[in-house]
């Protein structure tokens, strides 16, 4: 049977964010000004307000929303209307718990499955990274860039994963875990070297070596819910 059907457009792939429609447009927008934290968690989304600023109707607006509801970004509440999904430790600790589950099998199932071709562009996706956290570095270019760039480096090293879920899955919670990781983008509560972690990673895919992938990716998931479970409270919006 062809599998050319695949789920719910995965969220925030470099590659599959070019809308095809006016509800896509505002979805895609949406979607980043709220992991981005432009519209706060917990904040309620008026449509009537919304319109304005993404320039599209109302049924195109509420559309959108629905699509965020489906991502797990926006919560909706009967008459109520749409609001920003709120963020906790608990949730993230979940989020984490996942994702470290279905990371693992899914970049154990890329190194079974990956050619020459997945190594190359595994290794140019790096090198792109690489190139990135230099200009980050000197102030030329923002986080946003480099999370483009990261979000590159990790969907290279699964992209050879066979399963079309696992990796829609992982892309739901990837972008859920942005929105914890920009808390700690500035305060680096752990020292932690992020390059040499996604360099050992690398090296370790290439080599197809599992035991030690399986370890690393678990590690360097892990590092994120380290930081932030060192966060005050107050961090975290009721």
């Amino acid at each position: 049977m062809s599998q050319d059907v695949s789920p719910h457009p995965a969220p925030l792939s470099p590659s599959n964010d070019t809308p095809k429609t006016l509800a896509e447009s505002a979805y895609l927008q949406l979607r980043q000004d709220i992991v981005t934290g432009k519209h706060a968690p917990g904040s309620k989304l008026r449509v009537e307000h919304l319109k304005a600023l993404y320039r599209v109707g109302a049924g195109t607006l509420r559309e959108a929303l629905l699509l965020l509801v489906t991502d797990a970004l926006v919560t909706v509440q009967g008459q109520r209307g749409f609001r920003v999904a709120p963020i906790s430790l608990d949730d993230f600790e979940d989020i984490t718990r996942v994702r470290t589950l279905l990371e693992t099998e899914a970049l154990l199932l890329s190194m079974q499955h990956g050619d020459d071709a997945w190594e190359s562009e595994a290794v140019a996706a790096f090198h792109r990274l690489t190139l990135v956290e230099a200009r980050l570095e000197q102030a030329d270019v923002g986080f946003d860039e480099w999370e483009t760039q990261n979000r590159a480096f990790h969907d290279s090293l699964l992209a050879a994963c066979p399963s079309l879920w696992l990796r829609h899955f992982l892309s739901m919670l990837y972008q859920q875990s942005e929105r914890y990781r920009r808390l700690v983008l500035f305060d680096a509560p752990v020292p932690r070297n992020v390059h040499a972690e996604h360099e050992a990673l690398l090296n370790a895919a290439l080599q197809r070596d599992t035991k030690t992938a399986r370890q690393l990716i678990t590690q360097h998931i892990q590092a994120t819910l380290t930081a932030i479970r060192s966060l005050p409270a107050s961090r975290f919006p009721t």
